[in-house]
């Protein structure tokens, strides 16, 4: 069964094929309603000296020969008979007015001028019956005249009409296929220069426009994806935010504050430096960062170094990679931040080479997430945990590591170390960042786990 991409091709290959053979048969009509009269006389003209030639080289052969023998040897229809039977059918007013033409060229070609009767039999076969000057009996040569309505018709008509019904599919398919679809696409765009958020552009139309259509359609779906994060960060500012204020608040309005307070307000605003920092970084996120040649066992290493070395154990083997360093480390910390905030110690960070690509891995000794959580997780400001702004937490982490993994082309996967013993884990659960090597950026995803 063929798939529906190319039933709806075929349809539309034999609907402009049908268009196109319409239209042919229409142009054709057209051309022979205004043509005819003209190529008709050309032909009157053209079969009249056939014809004046053919009469009078049978009328001196009549002379020496019977007329059974010059028909057979000539090949003409000929006749003894004083006059051609009437014909079965009268004969159209353009057809007499063609034999009345082809007379006056006889007779403007021979010294004589001959009778020529016009007949018309069944099938709409016309001949025409011409006198000829012969010594012993009446003879009359029988000519078949050509009709212009015949099949195939004229090759100038055919011509003529083939050129017509290509300006006219041609005509239609830019109106159907080109300038509709691009119509409702400019549309779509002066909708969105307004500030609105326009539907879906149905892709139809040539397949240019189609691929145009998607391209704009993917735009609008970015606007939306970027308009929706912008007011769930600002209404996540606003929540995350007001917790730690409203502390201290609390707190500096209090008569006295105890090496206690100060030290929770000191916790407080570490949180509010660790919100309005991961605002910033999703805010950023490091899009215009060039990409530098770096040693990632050093990048990681220092990444890693303000961490107790008894709680994150290091696994580097040597690789250079151009990257953006301070998105990366940026993304790096915050997966090692997320180890130590939602699962056990010690945390492993390990760089290797895997699949051709080059794999960072974050393992820890928690339980992980659920594999059905994954892509929320991935979403801004979404939490596993219910409590909101806990430890300076807004949901953004994975989100900054998502964005920074696709600006170097790479890809994000969690893992359980229980499916992938062959692997030899450090840990029960990690987040791995892998990265395509030059000229690997092409290469199909493995599927995520």
């Amino acid at each position: 069964m063929p798939s529906p991409s190319w039933q709806k091709r075929i349809s539309s290959l034999l609907g402009w094929g049908s268009l196109a053979l319409g239209s042919s048969a229409f142009c054709l009509l057209v051309f022979q309603a205004l043509f005819g009269r003209q190529l008709e006389q050309l032909q009157t003209i053209q079969l009249g000296r056939d014809l004046a030639l053919n009469v009078r080289l049978t009328e001196l052969a009549l002379e020496r020969y019977p007329p059974h023998l010059v028909g057979e040897l000539t090949g003409l229809d000929l006749v003894v008979t004083v006059r051609p039977k009437a014909s079965t059918l009268n004969p159209s007013p353009g057809f007499k007015r063609q034999a009345d033409a082809l007379q006056k060229e006889l007779c403007q070609r021979l010294s004589h001028c001959p009778m020529v009767y016009p007949q018309r039999a069944a099938g709409d076969e016309r001949s025409i019956w011409i006198e000829l000057i012969s010594p012993l009996e009446p003879i009359w040569l029988k000519v078949d005249v050509p009709s212009m309505m015949r099949w195939p018709p004229e090759p100038t008509l055919l011509g003529l009409s083939l050129v017509g019904a290509g300006i006219i599919c041609g005509g239609l398919f830019l109106l159907v296929e080109v300038e509709a679809p691009l119509r409702s696409l400019e549309k779509a765009l002066a909708r969105v220069g307004d500030g609105g958020g326009p539907d879906a552009v149905p892709a139809r139309g040539a397949p240019e426009v189609q691929r145009l259509t998607k391209r704009f359609n993917a735009m609008v779906q970015r606007l939306a994806t970027s308009r929706q994060e912008r007011a769930t960060m600002l209404a996540g500012i606003a929540h995350d935010l007001r917790a730690p204020i409203t502390r201290l608040q609390f707190r500096l309005s209090m008569p006295q504050l105890t090496a206690e307070d100060r030290e929770r307000c000191a916790g407080d605003l570490q949180s509010l430096e660790r919100i309005t920092g991961q605002f910033l970084l999703f805010a950023g996120g490091g899009d215009g960062e060039a990409s530098v040649e770096v040693p990632l066992e050093q990048l990681l290493a220092e990444v890693a170094s303000s961490h107790p070395a008894d709680q994150l154990h290091l696994d580097l083997t040597p690789c250079s990679l151009a990257v953006k360093p301070v998105a990366l480390s940026r993304a790096v910390a915050n997966l090692i931040d997320n180890a130590f905030s939602y699962g056990k110690a010690p945390v492993v960070l390990r760089l290797r080479e895997l699949n051709a690509r080059c794999s960072i891995e974050i393992w820890d000794q928690g339980e992980g997430m659920p594999a059905h959580e994954w892509e929320q997780a991935l979403q801004p400001f979404h939490r596993l945990d219910s409590s909101r702004g806990q430890q300076g937490h807004c949901g953004l982490g994975l989100a900054i590591v998502s964005h920074v993994a696709t600006l170097h082309g790479g890809r994000l996967e969690c893992l359980q170390g229980h499916l992938h013993p062959e692997e030899h884990p450090p840990g029960h659960f990690a987040i791995r960042l892998s990265l395509p090597w030059p000229g690997a950026r092409n290469a199909p995803a493995a599927p995520q786990s």
